[in-house]
């Protein structure tokens, strides 16, 4: 039994066109989402955000929070005094995914010990990363973590 001509011819063209599909999904969910080159800056600067956070280091940490959140909602002394009580032990990343408008939101998972009493506990917190186009670069746009929750 032969193979035919036209077999051959036919997965050819099934596989180009699954080809070609999979790079126009490819290319409209990257058109939807940051750059490359945004992207390329958006890693070292979440892991220098996490490192300020990760070591309490919370005066650092706000310096990569977007100017128009501190703008309309300035931390008071009484904040900065509240985050100077706490010790991050842990700082976990459980998602992330890409907004509409092209933010970048994570879902952290965060463990904190008072400094005064020693008990530590587990808190979860959102975090939307916004590009700022004429300064290119990322900004934290949901402001310090609400290491209180209610409390």
């Amino acid at each position: 039994m032969g193979v035919c001509p036209g077999d051959s011819m036919h997965r050819y063209l099934l596989q180009c066109v699954a080809a070609l599909s999979l790079l126009v999904a490819t290319s409209a969910w990257a058109g939807d989402g940051p750059s490359r080159s945004q992207r390329a800056k958006l890693t070292p600067t979440q892991e220098a955000y996490v490192a300020a956070v990760r070591w309490s280091d919370f005066e650092g940490a706000e310096r990569f929070i977007d100017p128009e959140y501190l703008a309309q909602q300035p931390l008071t002394d009484l904040q900065r005094e509240r985050y100077r009580q706490v010790q991050v032990s842990g700082y976990r990343e459980r998602s992330s995914s890409a907004g509409a408008d092209g933010s970048i939101e994570r879902r952290v998972e965060m463990s904190v010990i008072n400094r005064n009493t020693q008990a530590e506990r587990t808190v979860m917190v959102n975090e939307r990363w916004r590009w700022d186009p004429d300064n290119k670069r990322w900004w934290q746009a949901a402001g310090l973590p609400d290491l209180w929750q209610g409390r």
